[in-house]
């Protein structure tokens, strides 16, 4: 087996793998860089040169992993395009709501190549999503050869899925996006017991050590415990939320906490894509076992739009729970707004529930001491950060320790790591060597094609 990463950075951004096995060339996702613009935001799909490619396995609808499969799939109409069943339905919302971004931008960047695809060529995705049921595993034929493919429940997101290949003698496995942890609204990962000869996993949680007593339960009360607080002393808080997955993931927490009294009841606010995905999680959890969150959930909340005006450093005249995107608080987003006109207020709060990169928005005001001063730079203004600003470890990805352990437990000759930045990266090749010296611990160069 041959790999080649066309993320052009070794980080989490445009996550692309490129496997050739035996006849078969494979693309494991399509990502989009999420810190860069224009074609430097895409893999780098010149690599492929001009060779045919014979799947395209996509294993959720995250834009950085997805963000990039119409351009790919534009040069390569050949290519069977294959996914699990919720991001059939997901992953052209997702990318039409990025067709949107990329024409904002296009006039307030100046970025001349956006959009970098137009909305016929997401209809054209959206007929060629091949779906296949999970814990099943299905047998393709090309070249006079066979290639099994088994996609597995990888918990983190409605739909997310790790992959298994068997080719001849040849296991591989691909842990993609994964949290063991069950969430409110989504069972945690279902991995195969087995043993692989390649383990291919995700590192992105690599400098982030959890405590022995620290747990997805005692997270979750201390986020309703600062909920509470600040709601009775009259403050609001703000939830910055991914808009697929986290966001519905809040609303189930908050209204399961209001209906056992452990929160007040109170007036919450959303907005955007986020919500537009509360009906498409309803559809999949009326169809599928897979997911489980309804649409009424929200109805009872009472969640209202987010239209009143907004002024940086004036407190929101309208208190209560904000849930927004993003949950990075990236510019130009409702959180990013919402969190200009509470930060400079003691009785506000605002909660991280997710990962956060340190260079956005989000990761710097949580690098920020209370009583500095913080630039809300596209907002030309300067807060002082008196709001409780705290993170939360509910994070949508597993564990380090438990990523090691897994892929430690399948006894593979290579480990391959992916999406992750360098120190967490760095922190998983010394840990599965110290464990495991005989295996080989492979972190790819942006580029380079090893030869596993």
């Amino acid at each position: 087996m041959k790999l080649t990463d066309l993320n052009r950075q070794r980080s989490i951004g445009a996550n692309c793998l490129l496997i050739e096995l035996g006849p078969f060339r494979i693309l494991v996702d399509a990502g989009l860089n999420p810190k860069a613009v224009g074609k430097e935001a895409t893999p780098d799909f010149s690599l492929l040169e001009d060779d045919t490619l014979d799947f395209i396995l996509l294993t959720h609808s995250h834009l950085d992993h997805l963000g990039s499969l119409p351009l790919i799939m534009r040069k390569h109409p050949e290519a069977t395009v294959i996914t699990s069943v919720p991001t059939v339905s997901l992953a052209p919302r997702m990318l039409r709501n990025s067709c949107n971004v990329m024409k904002k931008q296009k006039a307030e960047l100046n970025i001349p190549e956006y959009p970098l695809y137009e909305f016929g060529e997401i209809d054209d995705v959206e007929r060629r999503l091949l779906p296949i049921l999970f814990n099943q595993p299905k047998t393709f034929y090309a070249h006079d050869d066979a290639l099994e493919i088994t996609y597995f429940a990888a918990g983190h997101v409605a739909g997310a899925a790790a992959i298994k290949l068997v080719y001849k003698k040849e296991r591989i496995f691909f842990t993609g996006d994964v949290l063991f942890d069950a969430q409110r609204i989504l069972p945690g990962a279902c991995l195969p017991d087995e043993n692989f000869d390649i383990v291919v996993t995700e590192t992105t949680r690599g400098q982030t050590e959890r405590s022995k007593d620290q747990s997805r339960e005692l997270e979750t009360a201390r986020l309703v415990e600062t909920i509470d607080r600040t709601i009775r002393r009259g403050g609001s808080v703000l939830i910055p939320s991914f808009a697929l997955g986290r966001m519905q993931e809040m609303f189930a927490l908050i209204h399961a906490q209001q209906q056992a009294r452990n929160l007040p009841f109170c007036d919450v606010f959303a907005t955007g894509l986020g919500m537009d995905l509360v009906n498409y999680l309803d559809m999949i959890t009326r169809k599928t076992d897979l997911v489980h969150f309804r649409i009424h959930t929200v109805k009872q909340l009472g969640v209202k739009p987010l239209k009143h005006a907004l002024t940086p450093g004036i407190d929101v005249a309208q208190k209560g729970i904000y849930i927004l995107s993003s949950g990075m608080l990236v510019p130009n987003t409702p959180a990013y707004h919402v969190a200009a006109s509470l930060l400079d207020h003691s009785h506000n709060a605002i909660c991280f529930v997710g990962y956060c990169d340190p260079d956005t928005p989000g990761g710097q005001l949580l690098a920020t001491s209370k009583g500095n001063s913080f630039l809300f730079d596209k907002l030309d203004h300067v807060a002082t950060v008196r709001a409780h600003i705290e993170k939360y470890d509910l994070s949508g990805h597993a564990d380090r320790q438990e990523l090691v352990d897994f892929a430690l437990a399948c006894n593979p000759r290579t480990i391959v790591l992916t999406h992750g930045d360098p120190p967490a990266r760095e922190w998983f090749e010394d840990e599965l060597q110290f464990q495991s010296p005989k295996t080989k611990i492979i972190d790819p160069l942006p580029g380079k094609t090893y030869s596993l």
